[in-house]
Order: structure tokens, then C-alpha cells, then sequence
């Protein structure tokens, strides 16, 4: 049995900070990584820019309060949102570009074109997750910490409420591993399709896993059974409008399409479900995947015109196109009369104003339901295109309820060596809603609370 002081489950950007956390104060430490080295680092690998509170810095292009930033969580997540929580990871956020710079990773500067209007509040890093993945690790290296690679954790063993061992599945063996310490950083249960079922039911076969294949909830679930408080609906997730070509598993960030705002999007029959300009794209892209989730068959279609093209970011997919209307609906064998009649109603109801897609513009109908609120003009320009949209799962948000250092909550009390960091414990800041950059800026905070927690107990 291998035995080593603190042992982080996981392989992206929360068990990365955790890790480096604890070795910096001279714990051994070892990391578990389910994924192959080619493919190491969970969904942190598909992100680009982290959201943090600052006074205007080198990074971003102006100030970021932290009533803003608390107001922005609240506006998507209603009052469903732990206050104190929050608070918690917004006041701690402000250091985050510190200690990223200070462990390798590099942030981009100046402006920052196609970002969803995200460039004052987010920072963006240089060569995107997959770099920041790669800095950690070498940082990693350099002060001893030891990675096993192809490590599935499959059980955590206890006694009473203290974890006694791990039983890993490495390669084609089985080991056990005793830690005086555990840190869960291992995702959520996104990619487990037999425990998604069983909440969603047969409708997941329409479902994109946008992130990695290997984010099983093994470890989740196995506190769970060891009587582990959980928080979040197992039906509530970071879920997104993907193109409905984009593959099962690991399509990542480009397989998104932020044309929804800039246009109308109808479901298989034809028809308009919700307001596809309520607000600005960052506080809004990640409720689509549920509304789409919820309309027949779980597909939809952003319907745009040529106007429209370049007002959003580049997609891996090219679009379907015709010069006629009625064309382009057969080519996605949708009904055309219902598509001809809902878009001339949408084209009827507009009310012309200045467009402008980075605020709230005039651009809005009227006597329209649903409604859309902002950037809607009409879609009489051809050539016109279509993207074909699939709920696209990046995160769930059921997870491990913890408390402000990251333990493991049970019914009485806390686990005596088990803490959490990152999306297996997002839910206690986001049980609805996201906002962009915002799952890096927990899996970062909660990394070095729970590592700070664990150095100070050596």
C-alpha cells in the first residue's frame, strides 16, 4: 500500500492549485489522475479566462467590483445563491492572477477581440487550459510532487469519518493508497451516462458531454454512500448550446454556438421558445443547454441571416445556407410553413433602434411571446444560415456540500480528513445559472483554501 501525507484526486486546475498548495509547505504529496498523460488536465484544458474581482489591472480593460461581481452571481442565480459563500470566493478571487502568474501560467494584454464582452470582468491566459495545465505541471515537478497517471479512484474506504485508504484502479491493477490527508478535485459526474439516466432518463442520448470522457463521479458517489452531505440538483449543470454535429465527449469550447443572441432559435416544429436577448451573452449562454434540453427530440436551430455572421465568435462547424428561406428549412427537414410563419411574426415585431451587441441595445420587439428584449433585427438578408443545437454538459452542479475551508460536510459534522475543491463542490456557489470564467475562479479559491487548510494542520 502506498502512503503519502496529502493525496489530491483529480488532474485539472482545482487539484493542480491544491496540490502545489500543500507541497509548497512541504507536504509529500501525490496526485491521482484518471486520464492518460495526452489527455490530463479534466475541463480545465478547454478554458481561456478566469473571472476575478480587481480595480483596474494590466489584465482586463477596467474595474470589476465585488458588488458587481456578487450582483452578476445573483442575477443567474436568483435566490438560490449562499451569500456568504460567494462572498467568500469573490473576496479571495482578487489574488488569483498573483499566484497564477507567480506558479508559470502568462495572461494576455491589451485588448481582447470576441470574447463575449467579457474583457473587463475575465483575464485571459496565454495558449488557453491546455497551457495553464502544462505550467502547473512543470511547476509541479520542479517541487516533487508525484503524479500517477490512468489513476480511477473507485472507492474511498473508511473508518468512522476518517478516510483509511483509496482504492485506485491503475491501468490494469488495483491499489490501495493511505493519506493522512485527501483533497476530492475530481469533477462532477458528467460523463457517467448510467448515473445521468437515472435522473434525466432516456433524453441524455441527445445530450453532448462537451467536457472530458473521464469525469465519472467515482469519488462524489463514493462519499455519498459514506455519508457525505451533497448540495445541487443532480438536474442542474454548466450546460450549453453546442452545434448538434459536435462529437459525444470532448468537443470542449469550440463546439459552442454564441450566435443565439444575435438571432431567433426555433425547435423542431418550428417555433420560438424563449427571449434570446434577455440579457448579455455571458450571464445567459449557459441556460440554453437546459431550455433546449427541454423542447422535443432536445434539438433547436439558430436561424441568422448575413447580417449577422460576423457578430460572433467563429464556430468549428460551418453553418447550413441558402439564399431562400424555404430552402434552408428543408435542408433541416423542418416544417416550413411553421419557420416561414414564426419568422415573418419575429420580422413583424421589431421595433428598429441602434445596435450595438456588447450593451443592452434598443433593439427589441413588441407584442412578441416570447419576446426578445435586446439586439433583435429582422432576418431579411440572404444568404440565410442555421447552426442545429444540442444540450452540451460541461458540469454537473450536484456535488459535496462543504464548509469555507473545503471539508467534506456530513450530517453531524465534518469528515476528519476529506476536503473538496472544484466542480465536485461548485454547487455551493452555483446551484443555477454561470457565469463565463466563473468555475475556474472556485476550482482556484477552494485549491488553495483547502491546500492552506491542510499545510496549516501538518
Amino acid at each position: 500500500m502506498k502512503s503519502v501525507q496529502t493525496l489530491v484526486i483529480g488532474g485539472g486546475n482545482a487539484a493542480l492549485t491544491a496540490a502545489i498548495t500543500c507541497a509548497e509547505s512541504g507536504l509529500k504529496t501525490l496526485i491521482l489522475e484518471a486520464a492518460p498523460v495526452y489527455e490530463r488536465g479534466g475541463n480545465t484544458k478547454y478554458t481561456r479566462d478566469i473571472r476575478y474581482m480587481h480595480s483596474q489591472d494590466k489584465f482586463t480593460s477596467g474595474e470589476y467590483t465585488k458588488k458587481e461581481f456578487l450582483a452578476d452571481l445573483r442575477s443567474v442565480s436568483g435566490n438560490k445563491l449562499d451569500e456568504h459563500m460567494a462572498e467568500t470566493v469573490i473576496e479571495d478571487s482578487e489574488n488569483i492572477p498573483r499566484w497564477m502568474e507567480n506558479h508559470g501560467v502568462k495572461f494576455k494584454k491589451g485588448e481582447i477581440k470576441g470574447t463575449l464582452s467579457l474583457a473587463r470582468t475575465n483575464a485571459f491566459f496565454l495558449g488557453g487550459g491546455k497551457a495553464l495545465i502544462n505550467s502547473y505541471h512543470e511547476f509541479a515537478k520542479k517541487i516533487g510532487i508525484k503524479i500517477l497517471y490512468n489513476a480511477e479512484v473507485q472507492d474511498l474506504r473508511f473508518k468512522e469519518k476518517r478516510c483509511e485508504h483509496i482504492v485506485v484502479r491503475l491501468g490494469t491493477e488495483r491499489i490501495q493508497v493511505s493519506a493522512d490527508w485527501v483533497i476530492i478535485a475530481s469533477g462532477g459526474f458528467e460523463a457517467n451516462l448510467e448515473k445521468l439516466r437515472e435522473y434525466w432518463g432516456d433524453i441524455i442520448n441527445n445530450f453532448i458531454i462537451r467536457g472530458t470522457k473521464h469525469n465519472k463521479g467515482f469519488p462524489l458517489f463514493s462519499m455519498i454512500k459514506n455519508g457525505a452531505k451533497t448540495i445541487g440538483s443532480p438536474y442542474e449543470g454548466h450546460m450549453v448550446a453546442v452545434d448538434a454535429r459536435a462529437p459525444k465527449f470532448d468537443g470542449g469550447i469550440v463546439t459552442r454556438i454564441d450566435a443565439i443572441p444575435m438571432g431567433i432559435v426555433i425547435n423542431k416544429n418550428g417555433k420560438r421558445f424563449y427571449d434570446e436577448g434577455e440579457d448579455l451573452w455571458p450571464k445567459r449562454y449557459a441556460i440554453w443547454g437546459r431550455l433546449i434540453a427541454e423542447q422535443p427530440d432536445q434539438i433547436a436551430y439558430v436561424i441568422i441571416d448575413s447580417k449577422m455572421l460576423t457578430d460572433f465568435l467563429p464556430t468549428a462547424y460551418p453553418p447550413y445556407f441558402s439564399n431562400d428561406l424555404k430552402d434552408l428549412f428543408r435542408q433541416l427537414n423542418l416544417p416550413v410553413d411553421s419557420c416561414i410563419e414564426t419568422v415573418k411574426k419575429f420580422n413583424d415585431s421589431v421595433v428598429i433602434g441602434k445596435f450595438n451587441k456588447t450593451t443592452l441595445d434598443e433593439c427589441h420587439t413588441e407584442g412578441l411571446n416570447p419576446p426578445k428584449s435586446h439586439w433583435a433585427r429582422k432576418i431579411d438578408t440572404p444568404p440565410f444560415y442555421a447552426y442545429p443545437l444540442r444540450p452540451g454538459l460541461t458540469f454537473t452542479y450536484m456535488g459535496l456540500k462543504v464548509n469555507h475551508e473545503g471539508q467534506v460536510l456530513s450530517s453531524d459534522g465534518e469528515f476528519e480528513n476529506v476536503l473538496a475543491a472544484g466542480e465536485v463542490m461548485s454547487g455551493n456557489v452555483l446551484t443555477k445559472g454561470y457565469l463565463g470564467g466563473f468555475g475556474l475562479t472556485i476550482g482556484t479559491v477552494f485549491g488553495m483554501r483547502a491546500g492552506r487548510f491542510v499545510s496549516n494542520k501538518k
